[in-house]
């Protein structure tokens, strides 16, 4: 059971809290009939994200055999069984499919979208370069999606367009962090390290967090156009943005960053900095 659940990822899950994003910016989190809505959206999610782990793993048992730390999972090292895999993915991912629909059909089909993109990245779009960094991207942004769909709340294009781009940031940082640990061995574990240098990487890097400040920044000031907000919350919210982003950077050419999860799980200073934009941003959905 213990391999089981180190298969499952669940410290994965943190990345499903974007379920909260857009319903949080619109304010309706504090109604319990959008709260559980999103709850069981990122209860789906969770579901079928460790069901396509375990099938991104089972393909990709060989490769991560000869990773210094992907040989350490559950399936590379042979602490579960390749038919017991089989059985619990494919579980996993029906379950979150079913549950999916319960909030609606239009949330339901935001996770079979993200199911179907999961599965043609482990299968096909992450031998491709430049298409697994937007595979990878987009399914952050389904994620998002997914919760504004639970709960029927609209998006707007600054919204998609950050969300977006600071997806981009994350995985093309994840896959720099990557390509400077592994070295000459990086395309032994992953197909497309071949096809990138550290030089390209740092360009798309500078472009996705240019574009993400610049797509938070309009965001910010329009959401507080639209609410008629005579505080500036929304404006200083982008001090802590900026900042986290800022500190993802530096730890990136510090050498670190192939686990992003495990760097926003244990870098103080993101992490305080998250909390501060909480708090900020919060302050301007429910009190300004």
């Amino acid at each position: 059971m213990r391999a089981l659940l180190r298969e499952a990822r669940p410290k994965q899950w943190a990345k499903n809290l974007l379920v909260f994003a857009a319903p949080g910016a619109a304010g309706v989190l504090d109604n319990w009939s959008s709260a559980w809505r999103a709850l069981v959206a990122f209860a789906a999610l969770s579901l079928a994200a460790s069901g396509t782990y375990f099938w991104n793993d089972i393909l990709d048992v060989e490769a991560d055999r000869l990773h210094p730390t992907k040989c350490r999972r559950p399936i590379a090292a042979g602490s579960v069984s390749m038919s017991i895999a089989r059985a619990m993915g494919s579980w996993l991912l029906l379950a979150g499919l079913g549950l999916g629909f319960v909030p609606g059909w239009r949330c339901g089909l935001a996770v079979v979208v993200y199911v179907l993109v999961t599965v043609s990245y482990s299968v096909r779009l992450k031998h491709l370069a430049v298409v697994d960094l937007i595979a990878v991207a987009a399914g952050f942004v389904i994620r998002a999606i997914t919760g504004a769909e639970a709960c029927g709340v609209p998006m707007s294009t600054w919204f998609l367009l950050c969300t977006s781009c600071g997806s981009l940031f994350i995985v093309t940082g994840k896959r720099y962090a990557e390509l400077r640990e592994m070295g000459d061995e990086a395309g032994s574990t992953r197909a497309t390290l071949n096809a990138y240098t550290l030089g390209y990487l740092r360009i798309v890097l500078s472009v996705a967090v240019g574009a993400t400040l610049v797509a938070y920044c309009t965001w910010a000031f329009d959401t507080k156009e639209i609410s008629g907000s005579t505080w500036p919350f929304y404006e200083l919210s982008i001090v802590p943005m900026l900042a986290a982003l800022l500190r993802y950077l530096l730890v990136l050419e510090q050498g670190h960053g192939s686990a992003p999860e495990e760097i926003f799980a244990s870098d103080r200073m993101i992490q305080v900095m998250g909390a501060v934009w909480v708090i900020v941003f919060g302050l301007g959905v429910y009190v300004g």
